[in-house]
């Protein structure tokens, strides 16, 4: 294959972000590369992403052309991609991941805790939003759409006194020099595989990306994401998950949010990594079944 085609959505983080990791293709397996921009239905539409479509919403059509092979390989970030396994495509590669925080950037300079009462924060996230709510009641979630820059001008206009953003994109365009505050991760979890990407192929082609796999960031995404997975939500539920490699242990923490805020329910469980079984499934395993018996489903809004 003398020109890898890899598809993505058109935005700037996603040509940014793809970009990247055909940099990366072209330097492991000398090979020459080409971007292939593909439309999405989450970018034909803009309903709140709680109404949109939920799953797949941002990778359906990137899937469809790789099947269909206009393209060779594609590019996610991994927080959008469905939890379920697919039966002709796999996730060869997840590089290293990139910082998973969510970033503030507010008029003014001020921080979360600085925002006068009944402040108007903007994001697209239910997530982000029932976090809102529990640490800040007294201000006005409102809910957006729109790629960074719409985002950001929301705040330089005055419509909004801040928005809350994914720490990893900033700095993937170089945009960081916005923030106002980086949220504390141990405080406030973010999507489960936030800050990571994920390069898929057909089934049996893994060899064309596999060098970039980071296994320390897989192992850690991939108990994250299966927490997901085992309570049964999807990409835009209001659930927080954290996972980390340190001296040789696996240690994930989980939080499911109720919408309005009142009522967050957390569990954490470490194992050693690496080990000759599935530490990533089996720590997962543990911390959902603990939110599951507290009542987790019941902020879902799904059935374990």
């Amino acid at each position: 294959m003398t020109t890898l085609r890899i598809g993505t959505r058109g935005s700037t983080l996603a040509l940014t972000q793809t970009g990247m990791v055909a940099d990366d293709l072209a330097d492991a397996y000398g090979v020459k590369t080409e971007l292939v921009t593909i439309t999405t239905d989450g970018d034909r539409s803009n309903e709140p992403l709680s109404r949109a479509g939920g799953t797949g919403l941002f990778t359906g059509a990137l899937r469809d052309a790789l099947l269909a092979g206009e393209c060779d390989v594609i590019v996610h970030s991994l927080k959008d991609l469905p939890t379920a396994p697919h039966d002709q495509l796999v996730v060869a590669a997840i590089p290293a991941r990139e910082d998973p925080r969510d970033a503030l950037i507010a008029r003014d300079g001020l921080t979360l805790d600085e925002l006068p009462a009944g402040a108007r924060v903007g994001t697209g996230s239910p997530r982000r939003m029932a976090q809102l709510r529990a640490r800040r009641p007294d201000l006005e979630v409102v809910d957006i759409r729109g790629n960074v820059d719409t985002r950001l001008g929301k705040v330089t206009s005055g419509e909004l006194d801040a928005v809350i953003l994914a720490a990893a994109g900033l700095t993937r365009i170089g945009r960081t020099d916005v923030v106002t505050e980086f949220l504390d991760a141990d405080r406030w979890p973010t999507a489960p595989g936030q800050g990571a990407l994920a390069v898929e192929v057909r089934r049996g082609e893994e060899g064309l990306v596999d060098r970039l796999d980071h296994a320390e960031t897989r192992v850690a995404v991939e108990a994250e994401r299966e927490v997901l997975a085992l309570l049964e939500a999807g990409c835009s539920a209001p659930v927080g998950a954290r996972a980390v490699v340190d001296a040789g242990l696996l240690l994930l923490t989980a939080s499911v949010y109720s919408l309005d805020g009142t009522t967050t329910l957390t569990s954490s469980h470490a194992g050693v990594w690496p080990d000759d079984g599935d530490p990533a499934r089996e720590i997962a395993a543990s911390v959902a079944r603990e939110l599951i018996d507290a009542g987790a489903a019941g902020l879902t809004g799904e059935r374990p």
